[in-house]
């Protein structure tokens, strides 16, 4: 199973100058759907994984997030090991994160 970090821990970490590099890999259409993302976050998508894999920096620490903390960030986040990264998936995904009362940004502008 994929090693998960929860809201508390993520945000502490991020607080404290340690940043991991944050990747919302919700399928295309939840993205395309709810037009709301973590802060700092970049979306790829998760079927093209082996597109985008290539440009992150190696030995980076890298935090993944989708809807719930399902399938989908624990798949990435089980390639991303294989590949040698250290990654895990937020707990909760997006819905936890917006059900906590964190700050969210706009994916785009109606």
């Amino acid at each position: 199973m994929a090693p998960s970090i929860d809201i508390e821990t993520f945000k502490k970490d991020s607080e404290s100058g340690s940043a991991p590099i944050l990747l919302d890999v919700r399928r295309k259409d939840d993205y395309e759907q709810a037009p709301q993302m973590l802060p700092g976050a970049a979306w790829r998508d998760p079927q093209k994984i082996d597109t985008w894999i290539q440009s992150l920096p190696q030995n980076s620490i890298v935090v993944t997030y989708c809807v719930k903390g399902g399938p989908v960030s624990q798949s990435t986040v089980d390639r991303l090991r294989k590949e040698g990264f250290n990654a895990s998936f937020l707990e909760g995904g997006l819905k936890a994160w917006v059900a906590g009362g964190n700050p969210v940004e706009n994916v785009r502008t109606a």
